[in-house]
Order: structure tokens, then C-alpha cells, then sequence
């Protein structure tokens, strides 16, 4: 897969229940025009090695042709690719959770969101 042909691309935790229906409701909305990658994909793990750095893991992406957004400096960014996407290229993907913690829990649900509002990073692409 050419990475660059695909963008705007979404990279989430599909092992994690909570993170995979927040990628079904980003899907929805985009009209399925980005590109949505879990963690630990094939493609996830060549994106982490290429684009991220060590704290890929701790929270969501959205990486566009100029920057890659983490947790909560992607939030802007991807309710503007939400609205303004057009990828034809998009890849389609099946939405599987095998998720091995307890994610379903009111306090699972806490503990993300809180670690939603506090990792944020920014990195530019070259």
C-alpha cells in the first residue's frame, strides 16, 4: 500500500472495543472517504515504523500530506477532514475487535476519554 495515495488516514487501537466503535462512527460520517487503520494491521505497523514515533501506541491518529495529529491535537483536524474528504482511494477495511481488556466497562470508558484529553502530539512529515 502507497501510504501517500491514501491520505487522510485514521490509525486506531483495533484491539481496543471503544476504539474500534469510535472508528465505525468516524466512518460513518466521513461517508467512508478516509482511510482507516488499526494499530496493530499490517499497514499500522508500517505506519508507526515510517511516520510515528514511540507514543503511537498511547492514542489515536489522523496523519494528512504535511502532519501527523496524536489524541487531542487530531480532533480539529479530523472533524475538518470528516467534512472536507474526497478519497477515492480510501481503503475499505473490516471493522474486528478482539479486545482482551475490559473495554466495555463504565470505567474503560473514563479512563480513554481522559487519555483522549491528555496525550497530544504533533509531528511533521518531511
Amino acid at each position: 500500500m502507497d501510504i501517500k495515495e491514501n491520505f487522510p488516514i485514521i490509525v486506531y487501537d483495533d484491539l481496543c472495543y471503544l476504539c474500534t466503535k469510535f472508528a465505525k462512527i468516524v466512518n460513518f460520517l466521513a461517508r467512508g472517504n478516509l482511510t482507516i487503520i488499526g494499530h496493530y494491521s499490517n499497514q499500522g505497523e508500517s505506519i508507526r515504523n515510517e511516520i510515528l514515533d514511540d507514543s503511537a501506541l498511547e492514542m489515536f491518529w489522523l496523519i494528512d500530506e504535511k502532519t501527523a495529529y496524536g489524541g487531542r491535537a487530531a480532533i480539529f483536524p479530523l472533524f475538518r477532514a470528516i467534512i472536507t474528504s474526497k478519497n477515492k482511494k480510501a481503503i475499505n477495511i473490516k471493522f474486528e475487535s478482539d479486545c482482551k481488556q475490559e473495554c466495555k466497562t463504565v470505567k474503560s470508558v473514563f479512563i480513554r476519554s481522559a487519555s483522549l484529553l491528555s496525550n497530544s502530539k504533533k509531528i511533521e512529515l518531511k
